[in-house]
């Protein structure tokens, strides 16, 4: 199986995080982060902003590279290597579009539950810190 560049976001509204619940394979059904495949010619970050538009009407602004996940899924032979960033909402109410089935804003600790994938629990983790370690070296 070839490796498919892919991008995930964690975007964040206040003590909220944005779910979709996965319209398609892998993982249908299951509440994740928005994101997909990076198109051709297409740049990492502006993929990042496309997908979160394209799958839940939300606009944000990146503020962060979390992290990169190898998605491995045998039984559907495909290997996703998914680039994670942090996001802070700008504007919109979420929609489910695209290949999101729902899409909504969740207090982070109800988000770490509806969840499945350890590794998407760590990536939102990991994104709060981001943000919270940012905010703080930027105030005087």
């Amino acid at each position: 199986m070839t490796p498919v560049p892919a991008v995930g976001i964690v975007c964040l509204r206040g003590d909220e995080v944005l779910l979709i619940r996965r319209g398609t394979p892998p993982r249908i059904g299951e509440w994740s982060l928005p994101g997909g495949r990076i198109e051709p010619g297409e740049a990492v970050r502006a993929a990042a902003i496309r997908e979160l538009r394209e799958e839940t009407g939300v606009e944000a602004r990146l503020i962060g590279l979390i992290d990169v996940v190898d998605g491995v899924f045998p039984d559907l032979d495909r290997h996703y290597v998914l680039i994670d960033f942090a996001a802070e909402w700008l504007g919109g109410e979420p929609v489910a579009g695209d290949d999101a089935a729902e899409a909504g804003f969740f207090p982070v600790a109800e988000a770490l539950t509806r969840v499945g994938w350890s590794e998407t629990r760590r990536i939102i983790e990991a994104a709060l810190v981001l943000r919270d370690s940012a905010a703080s070296t930027s105030e005087p």
